[in-house]
């Protein structure tokens, strides 16, 4: 029986257990392996049925059931883990044999474990795959990058694995390198700016307008249904405002702490931002937020120190902040794939922007209708996406939109940082001149740091102090 399994899996945490059904639904023969026995027999006993899945307990009878050459897929947690399985299986594996990360790997760990593979004659992958369990059971968005002749390994296994669009499945070789588990890392820096977004919109008609949180769900419910923001994002967030206690009878979401945990993708994606001088004020913004709304104790002191008096209700115009909802997205949008365009030629990718979009069109926490005509704009090839044809009259229309209701909302002392963050940054990129000017001047005055004249060439330096006489 050794030798027939087309692809094993190790870690059998719940996205691992999705997937090996998945993969075997769709007719692949899967060898499975988890560190706990235990959780392997568990599995095998509740969740296997017909499947062609194939559990193994040592490393030398999982890799057995494997043909040649061997495909190994870990679903393990980021960091250590994955250094400690690729340590624990490499020197069983021969050359030719392939290594599939398919975590939430930061991407320079996979650049390293890429060479590290390479010395020893190994192919290496490093997939980011969203959608969650649901996805990983259904059909996720599958983001491979790596070596290519490793992709071609595994790529019928992965595009039959993930979600399924009119244009086809939602995976595809991504590029060299660190490529595919890059594309996730912006991919979750978009999605912490649009779930901050729908956040703030929902702080507003809570506060703003008073409103409980179902009727909140009904009012994103019908934006749902818009081509502008229908999404999984804004679909989800609908059921969840919805959604009562049993216990209770109260709305869930009332119930729930406002503190925000974070697995460090999103933070990611600000770093790499500021490493490659690409303005990100969304999702950097974001992701503050989310720090801040952990500090709870801190802020509950602080808020005795500043009391505020809630107002009467007031109105809100909801086409206003439907508007200011879809700019603030398409702003996150913009900022991810101004960072997928320079690190693609920064890292030597050579990403094809298009086919990223096109990738998240289904099965993964962004996929969304605007993607489609995302899709389509890239192919234009603009500097910025939000300036593409496609959406640049929109934007005029809207950001009177998005500018009502940052006023409205900070009028009220309600604080809105992504919203906020979206309307600067489309003010800032519209503007021919910034104050920049007096900052060089600053710069050069404690620091000698020249400058540059707009009615002359060179670089200079002044000296802007004068010297006291003695």
């Amino acid at each position: 029986m050794g030798g027939h399994c087309d692809i094993g899996i190790v870690g059998l945490a719940v996205m691992g257990q999705n997937l090996v059904l998945n993969m075997a639904r769709k007719g692949f023969k899967v060898a499975v392996f988890n560190r706990t026995a235990q959780r392997t027999q568990d599995f095998m006993r509740e969740r296997v049925k017909d499947e062609p899945i194939f559990p193994a307990y040592q490393v030398e009878e999982f890799l057995s059931l494997l043909s040649s050459p061997r495909r190994v897929m870990l679903m393990v947690k980021a960091g250590q883990p994955v250094d400690d399985f690729i340590q624990l299986f490499t020197p069983h594996l021969s050359p030719g044999d392939l290594i599939i990360d398919g975590g939430n790997s930061y991407y320079r760990d996979t650049d390293r474990r890429i060479k590290e593979a390479e010395n020893k004659g190994l192919l290496y992958l490093g997939v980011g795959i969203s959608g969650g369990e649901y996805g990983a059971l259904h059909g996720p968005s599958i983001m491979p990058g790596g070596h290519e002749e490793g992709y071609f390994l595994v790529k019928d296994i992965l595009e039959k694995a993930a979600a399924q669009v009119e244009d086809g499945p939602c995976c595809t070789y991504l590029g060299p390198g660190s490529a595919g588990h890059f594309v996730k890392m912006v991919h979750n820096g978009i999605e912490y700016a649009f779930m901050q977004s729908i956040a703030e919109c929902y702080y507003i008609l809570r506060e703003v307008g008073k409103l409980p949180a179902p009727t909140i769900g009904k009012i994103f419910e019908e934006w749902n249904k818009s081509e502008d923001l229908n999404s999984y994002l804004v679909n989800i967030t609908a059921q969840v405002l919805q959604y009562l206690d049993p216990d209770t009878s109260k709305p869930l979401v009332d119930l729930i702490l406002d503190q925000a945990e974070q697995k460090g993708t999103g933070k990611w994606a600000s770093q790499v931002a500021l490493d490659l001088g690409i303005p990100t004020p969304v999702i950097n913004q974001s992701v503050i937020a989310r720090n801040l709304s952990s500090f709870k104790e801190e802020r509950k002191k602080i808020s005795t120190l500043f009391p505020y008096s809630p107002e009467e209700k007031s109105d809100i115009s909801l086409p206003h902040l439907e508007k200011a909802l879809f700019l603030s997205q398409l702003g996150a949008f913009s900022e991810g794939f101004h960072i997928l365009k320079e690190a693609s030629s920064e890292f030597s990718y050579n990403f094809n922007l298009p086919e990223v979009a096109r990738v998240w069109k289904g099965g993964c926490i962004l996929q969304s209708r605007l993607l489609g005509r995302i899709q389509e704009a890239l192919r234009g090839e603009p500097d910025l996406l939000f300036v593409s044809p496609i959406f640049r009259e929109k934007v005029k229309e809207y950001l009177p939109s998005l500018r009502q209701v940052c006023a409205q909302a900070l009028e009220r002392e309600i604080p809105v940082p992504a919203l906020c963050a979206s309307l600067s940054y489309l003010d800032s990129w519209k503007r021919e001149w910034l104050p920049a000017n007096l900052i060089q001047a600053q710069r050069d005055f404690f620091g000698a740091h020249t400058y540059r004249r707009i009615d002359r060439e060179g670089v200079f330096h002044t000296i802007w102090q004068k010297e006291e006489k003695e």
